[in-house]
């Protein structure tokens, strides 16, 4: 659902229900940082750095991006380190952090369990937010876009307090001459614990032979799938053929169904997500062996979400009003993968919105690491400017159509940054926010259900009720 959209706040009030909340750990150092600029005025950010172990790591960061009161309307938020394979102290520290208070937060006053859900393509983030994320006791890590197999190795090797590691992705690495990446909770934490709690893991997938490959060569236990269609928001694997219609989006066929009675000899729990969010998907999908639904587009438009009030209301009225528009776009992504764009003025799907933006990459998750001539490891995105990423080594038809989905996501949750204008810029010399780039799969169109008469929100409770159909699944 993007980023912050499925928040700690959301995450709660689901699995308050008895449901497994899920939030989202994409970009959370800089969602942590920018919150805290804006002055923490509910004090929940400071109930969870004071229960974090190690309080002089938290009071670094405190101390370091805390504004009281909130910093100025007019003043864009301070940076934050780029992640790399060798990332800076600060971005460890802000992104052990962020990951702990965010599921810290999320289990907060309930028993429920809570989840995590991590993009396998942001490798650099990996180790240090999955690291934070045990610490505060998820209970499951949820993993797509790419092929996990480490994944349940490291959870094994942080559960036992031990060092784990990673191989970084690098175009042009000569054999065996794999960049590895390596965080060991002795030279981070203080008194780091000797054991944690192991969290399940479940692999978002789309087709059973990735599941089947993970199921048996996985570096440790997988615990279960979920089973994403083209329908879901976010990232939707490119379609069996590479088919693309006139406007330019991919075309899914029979092809892409996924093989669910391959999914239920492999003995393990799976999940359907892709327009789910009603009885009787529910039912349809108890019924064809699965253990449940994910739900994500229809929580993405509720009270408790992390999108900005604004676009919420706006997304309502577009549904009551039949006219919900959902773009799967071929080229966004600076990933190559296909992603779900909602239609909304004033944002980066309006053509004209995009043709005025200032293309830059000032957040780096979605960079994908190469070796330079020299034999240093450098880093391009196809979203940065065209002629930077081109002299990088990157290939031209590469960067067309690509969108910052970092500042763009930010922009969404009410955290984009504050540019400064410039003679001949976007904003005709005027100081300018980054653009939203708003995220939502197909059930957008149907949100209006949700609402009662007359009502311009509704809330995770309204969906719950609505699926669950007042009962206990």
């Amino acid at each position: 659902m993007g980023v912050a959209v499925s928040g700690w706040r959301l995450a709660r009030a689901v699995a308050a229900r008895g449901q497994r909340g899920v939030v989202s750990g994409t970009l959370l150092p800089v969602v942590l940082a920018r919150r805290l600029q804006l002055g923490d005025a509910d004090g929940e950010l400071r109930r969870a750095c004071d229960a974090f172990p190690d309080q002089a790591l938290a009071r670094r960061v405190w101390d370091r991006y805390f504004v009281g009161g909130g910093k100025a309307a007019g003043a864009p938020f301070a940076a934050v380190p780029m992640p790399s394979a060798t990332p800076s102290r600060l971005w460890v520290e802000l992104a052990v952090l962020a990951n702990f208070c965010e599921v810290w937060l999320a289990k907060s006053g309930h028993s429920g369990r809570v989840g995590v859900n991590l993009l396998e393509k942001l490798q650099t983030g990996t180790l240090a937010s999955l690291y934070g994320a045990m610490l505060a006791g998820v209970n499951v890590v949820l993993m797509g876009a790419g092929v996990p197999r480490a994944i349940p190795g490291v959870l094994d090797k942080f559960a036992a307090g031990e060092a784990a590691e990673l191989v970084l992705d690098t175009t042009g690495t000569a054999e065996g001459g794999a960049v590895r990446m390596r965080f060991d909770p002795r030279e981070w934490l203080a008194e780091p614990p000797a054991r944690m709690e192991r969290p399940d893991f479940f692999a978002i997938v789309s087709s059973a032979a990735l599941a089947t490959t993970l199921a048996r060569k996985a570096s440790g236990r997988v615990d279960g799938f979920v089973i994403e269609s083209p329908a879901a928001g976010g990232h939707n694997a490119p379609p069996r053929g590479g088919a693309v219609a006139a406007d330019g989006q991919p075309v899914y066929g029979p092809r892409d169904e996924p093989e669910l009675e391959k999914f239920r000899a492999l003995g393990l729990p799976f999940w359907l997500g892709g327009e789910r969010a009603s009885p009787e998907r529910l039912a349809d999908a108890l019924a064809r062996g699965a253990a449940g639904v994910q739900i994500g587009t229809a929580f993405a438009f509720c009270a408790e979400s992390g999108l900005s009030p604004g676009i919420k209301a706006r997304a309502c009225e577009l549904s009551r009003e039949g006219r919900v528009r959902v773009l799967t776009d071929a080229f966004a992504s600076p990933t190559g993968f296909p992603f779900k764009v909602l239609d909304m003025e004033g944002s980066l799907s309006e053509p004209e919105v995009y043709a005025q933006h200032e293309r830059r990459c000032d957040l780096g998750y979605l960079r994908e690491a190469f070796v330079k001539p020299d034999g240093e490891i450098g880093y391009r995105c196809p979203a940065e400017p065209v002629e930077e990423f081109v002299e990088k080594g990157g290939e031209r038809a590469q960067a067309e159509g690509r969108k910052c989905l970092c500042n763009g996501l930010l922009a969404a949750v009410g955290l984009g940054q504050l540019r400064r204008g410039v003679a001949g810029g976007p904003a005709g010399g005027a100081d300018w926010t980054e653009p939203a780039l708003i995220t939502a799969g197909a059930e957008a169109a149907g949100i209006a259900r949700f609402l009662a008469p007359g009502a311009g929100g509704y809330s995770a409770a309204d969906v719950l009720d609505h699926v669950l159909g007042g009962g206990a699944a």
